[in-house]
């Protein structure tokens, strides 16, 4: 019983990891499908020509790089705001202090199609025509909420007296934030970059109401999968998955590289 026990979490991990990544190993096995229809769902047989020909279709690469503009604007600016509004509630008393912390968790807990629903009538009530701003604002709201909450996290373990000790050293605000602050917290930062960057990149119901005439990737994918989607759209899939992956254990490597040479 006690060697069973053992070996029941790991296999419990196994069967969790498996289910969470089997999709994603479905898509990186079929951008090597050689498919012969419009559908490529159906496996039958192995090549590498969609790796050698990813901007056959002009709309994939396309609607990629609207995503990623989007994504890098928004979750850049959203990163910013959130990690001012993360410093404020954490180190200062104001008056509706708490009324701001419950307020800026509802874009997490609102559906997202309610969401969507709600700018989409906001812009039109306003008369604001829907495209780019409208899409870039839209995901900034969402953004912010992430970004705070994981900036925040970062903050409450940073030790004050490092600060203070700069202050000591002559040192004005500004300059402690910049030589002290910002480097304690920086990756709580990039950690809310990543995070903004990926939600952006995936979402699809709030672009689907306040894109209007822009296409992003996940809007592609959505009307495509009516008429057959390409291999092309496989092969841009694993690509995003390798390079997010290989950014994140980057970023986790060059922490742990840090934490060596602090002697944590």
């Amino acid at each position: 019983m006690a060697r069973l026990k053992r070996l029941l979490l790991p296999a419990y991990l196994g069967l969790g990891l498996l289910y969470l990544f089997l999709p994603v190993l479905v898509v990186i096995l079929f951008s090597f499908n050689d498919n012969q229809g419009r559908f490529n769902v159906r496996w039958q047989g192995f090549t590498i020509r969609h790796w050698l020909e990813p901007f056959r279709v002009d709309d994939i690469p396309r609607s990629l790089l609207v995503s990623v503009v989007v994504a890098l604007v928004s979750s850049a600016i959203a990163t910013a705001i959130g990690t001012l509004i993360a410093l404020a509630l954490t180190r200062y008393r104001f008056k509706g202090r708490a009324p701001t912390n419950i307020l800026l968790f509802f874009p997490m807990a609102t559906p997202e199609v309610v969401m969507g629903s709600s700018l989409l009538g906001l812009f039109v009530a306003t008369r604001f025509s829907t495209g780019w701003l409208t899409l870039i604002l839209a995901h900034i709201l969402f953004i912010i909420s992430y970004a705070v909450a994981t900036v925040r996290a970062r903050i409450v373990g940073f030790d004050r007296h490092l600060e203070e000790a700069s202050m000591d050293l002559y040192a004005d605000e500004w300059v402690t934030f910049r030589k002290v602050t910002l480097p304690m917290i920086m990756p709580g930062v990039f950690a809310a970059f990543l995070l903004g960057f990926a939600l952006s990149l995936d979402d699809f119901v709030v672009s689907n109401f306040t894109a209007g005439p822009i296409q992003t990737y996940p809007l592609y994918v959505w009307g495509a999968a009516r008429r057959g989607i390409p291999p092309q759209a496989n092969v841009w899939g694993t690509i995003i998955f390798v390079v997010t992956v290989t950014v994140m254990l980057f970023f986790l490597w060059g922490q742990k590289r840090r934490q060596r040479r602090v002697g944590v």
